[in-house]
């Protein structure tokens, strides 16, 4: 037997508020999540479009400091074979607790000396140790606050947990551009404006890089 056709537009109707209510418990969850990384992400596209125009002085910290005797025997003795190879725990920590850098990156070794490379966003920073007499050298550059967001931004030199974050923003970026669609949709034959809309959001930038990109 089938249902009176009385209770198909009710069940239907039921279902579709039940949709509904889904994809604006999934719309606004998302942009909750992503509200300040959309703003993050904005503000930096603007500074990396017009980065030749904000210029930023960078700032140079040197340091030295001599490694105890016995440390610098242990270094010596544990002279990889190969090229890069990351420094002894001890000597690690030594480094981190006399010079403003993580020491867990791969140095470069060689007969006379182990330079560390310690990228950031924003800067650049390097540690040199020099076999023969122990002394480490240190040198550490900002290049600011804009340059550091920047960097964010392209995620260079920011490690495995920002990599992680932007892959969960990005996640929580689709739901939101997906649901807000599906919201389009539903809300579309009040707002006769809303496809003409979408259209010129595709039809602007194609049109810009089919004309003034080559």
């Amino acid at each position: 037997m089938h249902a009176p056709t009385s209770q198909r537009p009710a069940a239907r109707k039921s279902r579709n508020a039940f949709w509904l209510k889904q994809l604006h418990m999934w719309h606004w969850m998302s942009s909750a999540v992503s509200l300040i990384g959309l703003l993050l992400f904005a503000i930096t596209g603007f500074t990396l479009n017009h980065a030749a125009d904000i210029e930023a002085a960078p700032v140079v910290t040197e340091a030295a400091a001599t490694m105890p005797p016995t440390m610098l025997t242990a270094l010596k003795a544990a002279v990889p074979a190969a090229e890069k190879a990351p420094l002894p725990t001890a000597v690690a920590a030594w480094v981190e607790e006399r010079f403003p850098v993580k020491a867990s990156a791969e140095a470069e070794w060689s007969a006379d000396e182990v330079y560390l490379p310690a990228p950031r966003p924003g800067g650049d920073a390097w540690v040199a140790i020099d076999l023969a007499t122990g002394k480490a050298t240190s040198e550490v550059t900002s290049r600011g606050w804009i340059s550091y967001l920047n960097d964010l931004h392209k995620g260079r030199n920011s490690g495995g947990a920002w990599s992680l974050f932007i892959d969960v923003f990005a996640l929580a970026c689709l739901v939101f551009a997906v649901t807000g669609l599906f919201l389009l949709q539903l809300h579309s034959a009040k707002r006769r404006s809303t496809w003409p809309l979408v259209g010129l959001g595709l039809a602007i930038p194609a049109a810009i890089a089919t004309i003034f990109i080559h």
